[in-house]
Protein backbone atom coordinates (compact mmCIF):
# COMPACT_ATOMS: atom_id res chain seq x y z
CA UNK A 1 0.00 0.00 0.00
CA UNK A 2 1.16 3.46 -1.06
CA UNK A 3 2.15 5.18 2.40
CA UNK A 4 0.56 8.46 2.55
CA UNK A 5 2.22 11.40 4.20
CA UNK A 6 1.58 11.86 8.05
CA UNK A 7 0.65 15.08 10.20
CA UNK A 8 2.98 16.15 12.42
CA UNK A 9 2.07 15.57 16.08
CA UNK A 10 1.31 18.87 17.72
CA UNK A 11 0.67 18.70 21.45
CA UNK A 12 -0.31 22.15 23.18
CA UNK A 13 -2.63 23.24 25.94
CA UNK A 14 -5.85 23.81 25.52
CA UNK A 15 -7.11 24.28 28.68
CA UNK A 16 -6.01 24.89 32.38
CA UNK A 17 -5.27 21.20 33.83
CA UNK A 18 -5.69 19.93 30.03
CA UNK A 19 -3.65 19.11 26.95
CA UNK A 20 -4.48 18.74 23.23
CA UNK A 21 -2.98 16.79 20.62
CA UNK A 22 -3.17 16.12 16.60
CA UNK A 23 -2.92 13.40 14.63
CA UNK A 24 -4.86 10.93 11.75
CA UNK A 25 -6.45 8.51 13.55
CA UNK A 26 -7.34 7.30 17.02
CA UNK A 27 -8.07 3.69 17.70
CA UNK A 28 -9.61 3.26 21.13
CA UNK A 29 -8.53 -0.38 22.74
CA UNK A 30 -5.51 -1.48 22.96
CA UNK A 31 -6.68 -5.58 22.53
CA UNK A 32 -5.37 -7.60 19.88
CA UNK A 33 -7.82 -5.86 17.07
CA UNK A 34 -7.13 -2.60 18.12
CA UNK A 35 -3.41 -2.95 17.97
CA UNK A 36 -3.36 -4.74 14.09
CA UNK A 37 -5.78 -1.57 13.50
CA UNK A 38 -3.32 0.41 14.65
CA UNK A 39 -0.58 -0.78 13.21
CA UNK A 40 -1.74 -1.27 9.68
CA UNK A 41 -2.48 2.34 9.68
CA UNK A 42 0.81 3.59 11.11
CA UNK A 43 2.95 1.16 8.87
CA UNK A 44 1.13 2.86 5.81
CA UNK A 45 1.95 6.15 6.73
CA UNK A 46 -0.52 7.77 9.47
CA UNK A 47 -0.07 9.48 12.54
CA UNK A 48 -1.61 7.44 14.84
CA UNK A 49 -2.73 7.02 18.86
CA UNK A 50 -3.94 4.27 20.49
CA UNK A 51 -5.33 4.56 23.97
CA UNK A 52 -5.93 1.74 26.57
CA UNK A 53 -7.98 2.88 29.43
CA UNK A 54 -5.69 -0.29 31.75
CA UNK A 55 -2.46 0.61 33.11
CA UNK A 56 -0.79 -2.71 31.28
CA UNK A 57 -2.18 -3.97 27.90
CA UNK A 58 -3.13 -7.79 28.24
CA UNK A 59 -4.13 -7.39 31.67
CA UNK A 60 -6.57 -8.83 33.33
CA UNK A 61 -6.65 -12.12 30.30
CA UNK A 62 -10.61 -12.33 29.82
CA UNK A 63 -10.60 -15.28 27.39
CA UNK A 64 -9.46 -19.01 26.80
CA UNK A 65 -6.45 -17.75 25.10
CA UNK A 66 -7.03 -20.40 22.28
CA UNK A 67 -6.63 -19.77 18.26
CA UNK A 68 -5.80 -21.58 15.63
CA UNK A 69 -2.60 -22.19 14.37
CA UNK A 70 -2.27 -22.07 10.85
CA UNK A 71 -4.43 -18.48 11.03
CA UNK A 72 -2.41 -17.03 13.50
CA UNK A 73 0.95 -18.03 11.76
CA UNK A 74 -0.71 -16.14 8.13
CA UNK A 75 -1.26 -12.96 10.71
CA UNK A 76 2.18 -12.22 12.48
CA UNK A 77 5.07 -13.66 12.96
CA UNK A 78 5.66 -15.69 15.67
CA UNK A 79 7.20 -14.81 19.01
CA UNK A 80 7.91 -17.84 21.56
CA UNK A 81 7.29 -16.41 24.68
CA UNK A 82 3.42 -15.29 23.12
CA UNK A 83 3.07 -19.27 23.12
CA UNK A 84 1.76 -21.45 26.50
CA UNK A 85 1.35 -24.52 25.11
CA UNK A 86 0.74 -26.36 21.39
CA UNK A 87 -2.32 -28.76 21.67
CA UNK A 88 -2.88 -32.14 19.24
CA UNK A 89 -6.42 -31.53 19.26
CA UNK A 90 -9.89 -31.36 21.06
CA UNK A 91 -12.37 -33.96 23.03
CA UNK A 92 -16.03 -33.04 23.54
CA UNK A 93 -18.06 -34.14 25.94
CA UNK A 94 -21.63 -35.78 26.13
CA UNK A 95 -23.44 -35.12 28.98
CA UNK A 96 -23.27 -38.65 29.02
CA UNK A 97 -19.98 -38.57 29.48
CA UNK A 98 -19.51 -40.25 25.81
CA UNK A 99 -16.39 -38.55 23.87
CA UNK A 100 -15.34 -37.77 20.65
CA UNK A 101 -11.88 -36.83 19.27
CA UNK A 102 -10.92 -34.00 16.70
CA UNK A 103 -7.33 -33.19 15.43
CA UNK A 104 -5.89 -29.86 15.99
CA UNK A 105 -6.18 -28.90 12.27
CA UNK A 106 -9.68 -29.80 12.10
CA UNK A 107 -11.18 -28.41 15.63
CA UNK A 108 -12.09 -24.89 14.69
CA UNK A 109 -10.66 -21.35 15.20
CA UNK A 110 -9.96 -21.29 18.96
CA UNK A 111 -7.83 -24.62 18.62
CA UNK A 112 -3.90 -25.10 18.35
CA UNK A 113 -2.04 -22.75 20.28
CA UNK A 114 -2.71 -21.23 23.77
CA UNK A 115 -1.77 -17.61 24.08
CA UNK A 116 -0.25 -16.21 27.01
CA UNK A 117 -2.61 -13.63 26.52
CA UNK A 118 -0.77 -11.13 28.74
CA UNK A 119 2.60 -11.38 26.66
CA UNK A 120 0.40 -11.30 23.26
CA UNK A 121 -1.69 -8.44 24.14
CA UNK A 122 1.07 -6.48 24.93
CA UNK A 123 3.81 -7.95 22.09
CA UNK A 124 1.10 -6.79 19.36
CA UNK A 125 0.79 -3.39 21.06
CA UNK A 126 4.89 -3.45 20.48
CA UNK A 127 4.29 -4.37 17.18
CA UNK A 128 2.04 -1.36 16.93
CA UNK A 129 4.94 0.83 18.31
CA UNK A 130 7.34 -0.17 16.23
CA UNK A 131 5.23 0.56 13.07
CA UNK A 132 4.70 4.25 14.33
CA UNK A 133 2.15 4.58 16.51
CA UNK A 134 1.94 6.44 20.00
CA UNK A 135 0.32 3.84 22.78
CA UNK A 136 -0.93 5.55 25.54
CA UNK A 137 -1.84 3.51 28.84
CA UNK A 138 -4.43 5.02 31.41
CA UNK A 139 -5.98 6.64 29.14
CA UNK A 140 -10.00 6.47 29.05
CA UNK A 141 -11.95 7.80 26.23
CA UNK A 142 -15.00 10.13 27.31
CA UNK A 143 -16.48 10.78 24.14
CA UNK A 144 -16.41 11.88 20.43
CA UNK A 145 -14.95 15.54 19.47
CA UNK A 146 -17.42 16.74 16.90
CA UNK A 147 -17.23 19.78 14.36
CA UNK A 148 -20.55 21.39 12.57
CA UNK A 149 -21.66 17.47 13.17
CA UNK A 150 -18.51 15.73 12.22
CA UNK A 151 -16.05 13.30 14.25
CA UNK A 152 -12.85 15.15 14.69
CA UNK A 153 -11.38 13.32 17.62
CA UNK A 154 -11.91 12.36 21.01
CA UNK A 155 -12.01 13.47 24.59
CA UNK A 156 -9.82 11.75 27.36
CA UNK A 157 -8.63 11.32 30.57
CA UNK A 158 -5.13 10.73 31.01
CA UNK A 159 -3.93 9.61 34.49
CA UNK A 160 -6.34 11.88 35.84
CA UNK A 161 -5.75 14.89 33.39
CA UNK A 162 -8.39 15.87 30.38
CA UNK A 163 -7.22 15.68 27.06
CA UNK A 164 -8.21 16.22 23.68
CA UNK A 165 -6.71 14.36 20.72
CA UNK A 166 -7.54 16.09 17.40
CA UNK A 167 -8.43 12.99 14.31
CA UNK A 168 -10.92 12.93 11.60
CA UNK A 169 -10.97 9.15 11.87
CA UNK A 170 -11.87 7.01 14.95
CA UNK A 171 -11.75 3.23 15.48
CA UNK A 172 -13.48 1.96 18.22
CA UNK A 173 -11.79 -1.78 19.23
CA UNK A 174 -13.14 -1.09 23.00
CA UNK A 175 -15.18 -4.21 23.49
CA UNK A 176 -18.22 -5.80 23.85
CA UNK A 177 -19.60 -2.62 25.80
CA UNK A 178 -18.48 -0.29 23.15
CA UNK A 179 -18.45 2.89 24.16
CA UNK A 180 -17.35 4.26 20.88
CA UNK A 181 -20.04 2.83 18.82
CA UNK A 182 -22.71 4.30 21.06
CA UNK A 183 -21.15 8.09 20.38
CA UNK A 184 -21.25 7.05 17.14
CA UNK A 185 -25.16 6.68 16.82
CA UNK A 186 -24.30 2.82 15.85
CA UNK A 187 -26.95 0.32 17.30
CA UNK A 188 -25.01 -1.75 19.68
CA UNK A 189 -27.69 -3.33 22.03
CA UNK A 190 -27.61 -6.72 23.15
CA UNK A 191 -30.85 -8.57 24.21
CA UNK A 192 -30.06 -11.50 27.03
CA UNK A 193 -30.40 -14.56 24.59
CA UNK A 194 -26.90 -12.90 22.77
CA UNK A 195 -24.91 -12.88 25.41
CA UNK A 196 -23.12 -15.47 27.14
CA UNK A 197 -22.47 -15.41 30.76
CA UNK A 198 -18.85 -16.53 31.56
CA UNK A 199 -16.92 -17.54 34.63
CA UNK A 200 -13.25 -19.06 34.52
CA UNK A 201 -10.35 -19.93 36.70
CA UNK A 202 -7.06 -20.98 36.01
CA UNK A 203 -6.15 -24.16 37.49
CA UNK A 204 -3.28 -26.07 38.49
CA UNK A 205 -4.27 -29.96 38.52
CA UNK A 206 -2.62 -33.20 38.11
CA UNK A 207 -5.16 -34.57 35.82
CA UNK A 208 -5.33 -31.87 33.19
CA UNK A 209 -4.30 -33.36 30.04
CA UNK A 210 -1.58 -31.22 28.64
CA UNK A 211 -2.63 -32.39 25.00
CA UNK A 212 -5.87 -31.75 24.33
CA UNK A 213 -8.66 -29.00 24.54
CA UNK A 214 -11.47 -30.25 26.22
CA UNK A 215 -15.21 -29.24 25.71
CA UNK A 216 -18.20 -30.32 28.42
CA UNK A 217 -21.77 -30.04 26.84
CA UNK A 218 -24.91 -30.05 28.67
CA UNK A 219 -27.30 -28.40 30.40
CA UNK A 220 -26.52 -29.23 33.81
CA UNK A 221 -23.28 -28.21 33.09
CA UNK A 222 -23.59 -24.65 31.28
CA UNK A 223 -27.06 -24.10 29.94
CA UNK A 224 -27.46 -23.14 26.29
CA UNK A 225 -23.35 -23.47 26.29
CA UNK A 226 -20.33 -24.96 27.09
CA UNK A 227 -17.70 -25.44 29.50
CA UNK A 228 -13.91 -25.34 28.41
CA UNK A 229 -10.37 -26.72 29.84
CA UNK A 230 -7.53 -25.14 27.82
CA UNK A 231 -4.42 -26.48 28.95
CA UNK A 232 -1.24 -23.95 29.19
CA UNK A 233 1.41 -26.35 30.02
CA UNK A 234 2.89 -27.83 33.45
CA UNK A 235 -0.36 -28.92 34.25
CA UNK A 236 -2.25 -25.63 34.23
CA UNK A 237 -5.23 -24.54 32.31
CA UNK A 238 -8.07 -22.58 32.08
CA UNK A 239 -11.43 -24.14 32.79
CA UNK A 240 -14.10 -22.17 32.49
CA UNK A 241 -17.91 -22.04 31.08
CA UNK A 242 -20.13 -20.11 29.35
CA UNK A 243 -23.99 -20.23 29.35
CA UNK A 244 -26.91 -18.00 27.75
CA UNK A 245 -27.61 -14.35 29.33
CA UNK A 246 -31.59 -15.49 29.78
CA UNK A 247 -30.82 -18.30 31.57
CA UNK A 248 -28.41 -16.76 33.99
CA UNK A 249 -28.64 -15.13 37.12
CA UNK A 250 -26.32 -12.91 39.85
CA UNK A 251 -23.35 -15.62 40.38
CA UNK A 252 -24.67 -18.33 38.42
CA UNK A 253 -21.35 -18.65 35.99
CA UNK A 254 -19.46 -18.93 39.32
CA UNK A 255 -21.63 -21.37 40.97
CA UNK A 256 -21.72 -23.52 37.86
CA UNK A 257 -18.05 -23.48 36.71
CA UNK A 258 -17.51 -24.44 40.98
CA UNK A 259 -19.71 -27.81 40.43
CA UNK A 260 -17.62 -28.86 37.76
CA UNK A 261 -14.51 -28.20 39.08
CA UNK A 262 -15.95 -30.97 41.96
CA UNK A 263 -16.74 -33.10 39.69
CA UNK A 264 -14.03 -32.97 36.67
CA UNK A 265 -10.86 -31.38 38.33
CA UNK A 266 -11.96 -32.29 42.42
CA UNK A 267 -7.86 -32.20 43.29
CA UNK A 268 -7.76 -28.58 41.10
CA UNK A 269 -6.60 -25.61 42.91
CA UNK A 270 -7.68 -21.98 41.55
CA UNK A 271 -4.60 -19.76 40.77
CA UNK A 272 -6.83 -16.52 39.47
CA UNK A 273 -10.50 -16.28 38.56
CA UNK A 274 -12.36 -14.24 35.37
CA UNK A 275 -15.91 -13.29 35.08
CA UNK A 276 -17.74 -11.16 32.03
CA UNK A 277 -19.83 -11.40 29.12
CA UNK A 278 -19.31 -12.33 25.44
CA UNK A 279 -21.26 -11.08 22.55
CA UNK A 280 -23.24 -14.24 20.38
CA UNK A 281 -25.26 -12.35 18.78
CA UNK A 282 -24.01 -12.16 15.13
CA UNK A 283 -22.62 -9.40 13.63
CA UNK A 284 -24.21 -6.15 13.73
CA UNK A 285 -25.85 -4.67 10.80
CA UNK A 286 -23.38 -2.26 10.14
CA UNK A 287 -19.84 -1.35 11.73
CA UNK A 288 -19.22 1.96 10.21
CA UNK A 289 -20.25 5.82 10.85
CA UNK A 290 -19.24 8.55 9.66
CA UNK A 291 -15.67 9.38 11.17
CA UNK A 292 -15.73 5.81 12.50
CA UNK A 293 -15.00 2.24 12.25
CA UNK A 294 -15.91 -0.84 15.08
CA UNK A 295 -13.45 -3.84 14.99
CA UNK A 296 -13.74 -6.82 17.64
CA UNK A 297 -16.50 -7.17 19.88
CA UNK A 298 -17.25 -3.61 19.20
CA UNK A 299 -19.10 -5.05 16.36
CA UNK A 300 -19.85 -8.31 17.29
CA UNK A 301 -17.26 -10.16 15.75
CA UNK A 302 -16.79 -12.94 18.05
CA UNK A 303 -18.17 -16.21 16.76
CA UNK A 304 -21.37 -16.88 17.72
CA UNK A 305 -20.87 -20.31 18.25
CA UNK A 306 -17.74 -20.64 20.19
CA UNK A 307 -17.26 -17.40 21.37
CA UNK A 308 -13.73 -17.28 19.96
CA UNK A 309 -12.85 -13.41 19.08
CA UNK A 310 -9.07 -12.69 18.80
CA UNK A 311 -8.32 -14.39 15.21
CA UNK A 312 -11.14 -12.26 13.94
CA UNK A 313 -11.07 -8.86 15.54
CA UNK A 314 -7.10 -9.33 14.15
CA UNK A 315 -8.19 -9.91 10.76
CA UNK A 316 -11.04 -6.66 11.34
CA UNK A 317 -8.21 -4.61 12.41
CA UNK A 318 -5.86 -4.70 10.07
CA UNK A 319 -8.64 -4.51 7.40
CA UNK A 320 -9.71 -1.35 9.48
CA UNK A 321 -6.49 -0.03 9.69
CA UNK A 322 -5.73 0.26 5.62
CA UNK A 323 -9.10 1.71 4.82
CA UNK A 324 -7.99 4.29 7.44
CA UNK A 325 -4.98 4.65 5.12
CA UNK A 326 -6.72 5.19 1.97
CA UNK A 327 -9.55 7.09 3.62
CA UNK A 328 -6.76 10.03 4.68
CA UNK A 329 -5.01 9.98 1.22
CA UNK A 330 -8.55 10.72 -0.25
CA UNK A 331 -10.01 13.05 2.17
CA UNK A 332 -12.97 10.94 2.85
CA UNK A 333 -13.98 10.00 6.27
CA UNK A 334 -17.88 9.92 5.25
CA UNK A 335 -19.78 6.44 6.25
CA UNK A 336 -19.54 6.02 1.99
CA UNK A 337 -15.81 6.60 1.91
CA UNK A 338 -15.28 4.15 5.26
CA UNK A 339 -17.18 1.99 3.01
CA UNK A 340 -15.04 -0.51 1.76
CA UNK A 341 -14.22 -1.98 5.42
CA UNK A 342 -17.64 -2.68 5.89
CA UNK A 343 -17.39 -4.93 2.40
CA UNK A 344 -14.44 -6.61 3.29
CA UNK A 345 -14.71 -8.06 6.63
CA UNK A 346 -18.15 -8.68 5.61
CA UNK A 347 -16.45 -10.91 2.92
CA UNK A 348 -13.70 -12.22 5.01
CA UNK A 349 -15.28 -13.40 8.20
CA UNK A 350 -18.99 -12.19 7.70
CA UNK A 351 -20.70 -15.23 6.40
CA UNK A 352 -18.79 -17.65 8.71
CA UNK A 353 -20.61 -15.56 11.35
CA UNK A 354 -23.85 -15.60 10.31
CA UNK A 355 -23.41 -19.51 9.67
CA UNK A 356 -22.14 -19.60 13.29
CA UNK A 357 -24.91 -17.80 14.16
CA UNK A 358 -27.83 -20.31 12.73
CA UNK A 359 -25.36 -23.07 14.63
CA UNK A 360 -25.84 -21.28 17.42
CA UNK A 361 -29.60 -20.77 17.69
CA UNK A 362 -29.95 -24.55 16.97
CA UNK A 363 -27.41 -25.93 19.61
CA UNK A 364 -29.12 -23.87 22.42
CA UNK A 365 -32.25 -25.37 22.32
CA UNK A 366 -31.00 -29.07 22.39
CA UNK A 367 -31.95 -31.04 25.55
CA UNK A 368 -28.81 -33.15 27.13
CA UNK A 369 -30.80 -36.33 25.37
CA UNK A 370 -29.99 -34.64 21.58
CA UNK A 371 -26.65 -33.57 22.66
CA UNK A 372 -25.94 -38.02 23.53
CA UNK A 373 -27.96 -39.10 20.75
CA UNK A 374 -25.54 -36.59 18.36
CA UNK A 375 -22.36 -37.00 19.99
CA UNK A 376 -23.25 -41.15 20.12
CA UNK A 377 -24.21 -41.41 16.75
CA UNK A 378 -20.61 -40.59 15.74
CA UNK A 379 -18.55 -43.70 17.96
CA UNK A 380 -18.28 -45.58 15.51
CA UNK A 381 -17.25 -42.94 12.52
CA UNK A 382 -13.78 -42.00 12.26
CA UNK A 383 -13.83 -37.69 12.68
CA UNK A 384 -10.79 -36.98 13.36
CA UNK A 385 -9.76 -35.77 9.96
CA UNK A 386 -12.87 -33.91 9.38
CA UNK A 387 -13.78 -30.24 9.56
CA UNK A 388 -16.76 -28.60 11.22
CA UNK A 389 -18.95 -29.23 8.14
CA UNK A 390 -17.66 -32.82 7.50
CA UNK A 391 -18.58 -33.45 10.81
CA UNK A 392 -22.45 -32.17 10.40
CA UNK A 393 -22.80 -33.83 6.94
CA UNK A 394 -22.24 -36.87 9.03
CA UNK A 395 -24.20 -36.25 11.38
CA UNK A 396 -27.00 -35.19 9.67
CA UNK A 397 -26.75 -38.73 7.57
CA UNK A 398 -27.34 -40.31 10.88
CA UNK A 399 -30.01 -38.00 12.57
CA UNK A 400 -31.92 -36.63 9.55
CA UNK A 401 -35.40 -35.57 11.77
CA UNK A 402 -33.23 -34.11 14.48
CA UNK A 403 -31.11 -31.76 12.23
CA UNK A 404 -33.42 -31.56 9.34
CA UNK A 405 -33.91 -27.57 10.43
CA UNK A 406 -30.13 -27.37 9.17
CA UNK A 407 -30.81 -28.75 6.43
CA UNK A 408 -29.60 -25.26 3.99
CA UNK A 409 -26.51 -24.97 5.74
CA UNK A 410 -25.13 -28.59 6.05
CA UNK A 411 -25.80 -29.97 2.12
Amino acid sequence: MQRVRPLRQNLSRRSPGGQGMKCDLVVVGGGPGGSMAAKAAASAGLNVVMLEKRQEIGDPVRCAEGVSKRSLCKMVQLEPEWISSEVKGARLYAPDGNSIVMSEDKSGGEVGYVLERKVFDRGLAMLAAQAGARVMVKTRALGLLKKDGAVCGVSAMRIGEPIQIEAPLVIGADGVESKVGRWAGIDTTLKLDDIESCAQFLVQDASIDDDYTEFFLGNSIAPSGYAWSFPKGRKLANIGLGIQGSRSKPGEAVRLLRQLMKSRFPNGRVVEMVVGGDPCSGPIDSAIADGVMLVGDAARQTDPLTGGGILNAMKAGAIAGEVAAKAISAGDFTRKGLQEYEARWKEDIGKTLARSFQLKEFFVKLTDKDINQLIGSLAKEDITKMDLGGMLRVLFRLNPKLLWSLKSLII
